[in-house]
């Protein structure tokens, strides 16, 4: 296995699951590969009349529980491995947290910053016209991700809806409020961890107000990790990063400040008040909690016995390998993994769905009471699972997650 190729990674856990699961032959073969792929060409007229052809995908992992359902990613360094393997953590995301939807993926080679806006949605309607055909509210329901917005969504919504003719919101989720969003949306993903975070400090334990965390990736959901730490946890948020690097201060980082400080300057590095440390340096602080905000494989064999952190919330895809886990696990790090503790953004997505398919929206509160009751729930099964079986939480919730995809393909026929 490479240490570094995500759909590896996501094969290897898949299959730590299916023996412990005793899954027959056909059905661990089954659920090791995508159900489907679509791979297509984009040509986008640049704005000095150019043409540039980008290359994307939409992978379609597995819908035996419902429509597939997964972000799309903008980035310069977006490969299918990558495509396949969040589809496959999608397929286990939307299992654990029991939503009936499937697991599915898109992404487009792109660097997003180096294209103007004009650029950005000519690129954004075209990859709606090259997957049109394949999605669908009863198929496949895309949402933002790495580098993509409500604003993009919009868009896609938009191309779509005059592909069909008609108005079909609940084809996409993310959304802006004004054109069908659901409220809470923005901050579900790291809303979600929070509530996370809460139930695992009852159970080991540690009282949050005033306890230390860290934050790898300051980006949506670091962001609000950081306020609703503080908000809802008391936590004190003592490191930040990004792409360029972080600032480190013991005595806390004001929630506000940095945020000011990002959108001014475009990075954390050189806040006011704070030294600037590395990424690698920040996964090794000494906090009580740590967030793994960016991108997959930052906690490896290389560095995982140097964390010293009590809690990792895994609020990234794949930010941990599985030699990696084993360490932690052996040091008695309690990590919770990415497809639990970032299923908060699929969550409310999913109740965005069910609003716009009934086409009457929720008030915030009762958004994000519905938010906990399914987070909550989920971490309890997953921390219930682990025990059970004597092993890391990660693969508590693979098997959770594939046993509830397993009984589903085995009961509509497809596979014994």
């Amino acid at each position: 296995m490479s240490s570094l190729n995500p759909f590896e990674i996501a094969q290897h856990q898949l299959d730590e699951a299916a023996a412990i699961l005793k899954l027959s032959p056909g059905m661990h073969a089954f659920l090791r590969q995508p159900m489907r792929e679509l791979h297509f060409s984009i040509p986008v007229q640049m704005d000095d009349g150019s043409y540039k052809v980008f290359q994307g995908f939409r992978v379609q992992y597995n819908d035996a529980r419902g429509p597939a359902k997964g972000g799309i990613r903008f980035h310069p360094d977006e490969t299918i491995d990558t495509v396949r393997a969040l589809s496959a953590w999608m397929t286990w995301k939307t299992s654990v947290v029991d939503i009936p939807l499937g697991g599915g993926k898109g992404g487009v080679i792109c660097d997003p910053k180096m294209l103007s806006e004009g650029e950005l949605e000519r690129l954004s309607r075209g990859f709606m016209r090259r997957v049109a055909h394949f999605i669908g509210e009863d198929k496949d329901v895309p949402a933002p991700d790495v580098y993509t917005t409500p604003q993009i969504m919009a868009w896609m919504m938009d191309e779509y809806e005059t592909i069909k003719g008609r108005h079909l919101p609940g084809v996409i989720t993310g959304k802006p409020v004004p054109l069908f969003g659901s409220l809470g949306r923005g901050d579900a993903t790291a809303r979600g961890a929070i509530y996370c975070t809460r139930e695992a400090a009852k159970l080991l334990g540690i009282d949050l107000k005033g306890a230390t965390a860290a934050i790898q990736g300051y980006g949506n959901a670091g962001q609000y990790a950081h306020q609703l730490g503080r908000d809802i946890l008391g936590l004190k948020t003592v490191a930040i990063s990004d792409s360029k690097g972080g600032v480190y201060n013991p005595d806390g980082i004001e929630y506000e400040k940095a945020l000011l400080w990002k959108n001014q300057t475009g990075s954390v590095i050189n806040f006011p008040g704070a030294q600037n440390i590395t990424n690698g340096e920040l996964l090794e602080l000494d906090v009580t909690v740590l967030y793994p905000s960016a991108l997959e494989n930052q906690i490896t064999g290389d560095n995982a016995a140097k964390i010293k952190a009590k809690i990792v919330g895994e609020l990234a895809n794949g930010p941990t390998t599985p030699e990696a886990d084993l360490i932690l696990f052996k040091n008695g790090v309690y990590v919770i993994p990415d497809f639990l503790c970032n299923a908060g953004g699929v969550t409310v997505s999913y109740f965005e769905q069910v609003q716009n398919s009934y086409n009457f929206y929720w008030p915030l509160d009762e958004v994000q009471a519905r938010l906990d009751a399914k987070m909550t729930k989920a971490f309890h099964a997953v921390h219930e699972m682990a025990l059970a079986h004597k092993t890391h939480n990660r693969l508590g919730a693979y098997l959770v997650a594939v046993k509830r995809v397993a009984d589903a393909v085995a009961t509509r026929g497809w596979v014994k």
